[in-house]
């Protein structure tokens, strides 16, 4: 469902931030992407949304490159960017209804959809209000709620577990796993390892620009015999 595919991206033409970077997401999987602060991965997930493009290479989302068909690979995704405080201004309903007007979400799923997933992550009273009086963890849970609310088949998260208690981050896990249930695929960053160790098919490992790693942690750990997870990892993004 994510082709990503020889891209290389540079900043002011000096500074190579991607270097002929490729992988694929497959329908029904969840993909750990886990790599030391400059490593790449917020500019591959501003690239994988059409935020920023790429120098070389290809880039397809649902089938749908998005250098050529930018607004239907952008409908197939469900994004969540590293910082939630945006639009807060408007109240957490007005949020809401402007994401269903973006997506074109028809307006009895758009109602049922809000109600159950402010239920599920707490918000159902918080949603008159405006969304600059909301903590930083409500903030993130109502970026997961726009994130999912026209039922995207490819889900795009960038760090999504900072901020979240413990029982919406456990809701938000069980939300990625049920999402790939329908072969609907699941891509975003951590810097947590036990996160990407127990909720992830495959991982991809990055370093400057670099792909280190692709596949199982089981895989990986099988290659290291007798060591750690976490050392395994020092070891590969250290050198």
């Amino acid at each position: 469902m994510i082709k990503f595919q020889n891209v290389t991206k540079t900043y002011n033409k000096t500074v190579r931030a991607l270097d002929d970077v490729s992988f694929n997401v497959k329908g029904g999987e969840i993909v750990g992407f886990i790599g030391p602060n400059g490593s790449g991965k917020t500019t591959t997930m501003k690239l994988l949304t059409g935020i920023i493009k790429p120098d070389q290479g290809k880039i397809v989302v649902n089938g749908f490159n998005i250098k050529e068909d930018p607004i239907k690979a952008k409908q197939s995704i469900g994004y969540i960017a590293d910082s939630p405080d945006m639009f807060l201004r408007l109240k957490g309903t007005e949020f809401l209804q402007l994401i269903g007007d973006i997506y074109r979400v028809p307006t009895e799923e758009r109602k049922e959809r809000i109600e159950t997933l402010a239920e599920k992550f707490g918000l159902t009273d918080a949603l008159t209000s405006p969304m600059m009086s909301y903590s930083h963890g409500m903030r993130q849970k109502m970026m997961v709620i726009a994130a999912l609310l026209h039922k995207p088949p490819v889900w795009i998260l960038d760090e999504p577990m900072i901020g979240l208690d413990p029982k919406s981050a456990f809701e938000l896990k069980q939300l990625m796993r049920d999402h790939t249930k329908d072969g609907n695929a699941v891509f975003f960053s951590t810097h947590v390892l036990e996160v990407a160790e127990k909720l992830c098919d495959r991982v991809v490992i990055i370093k400057n620009g670099h792909i280190l790693y692709n596949g199982t942690l089981d895989e990986l750990e099988k290659q290291n015999k007798n060591q750690s997870l976490e050392n395994i990892f020092l070891e590969l993004t250290e050198k």
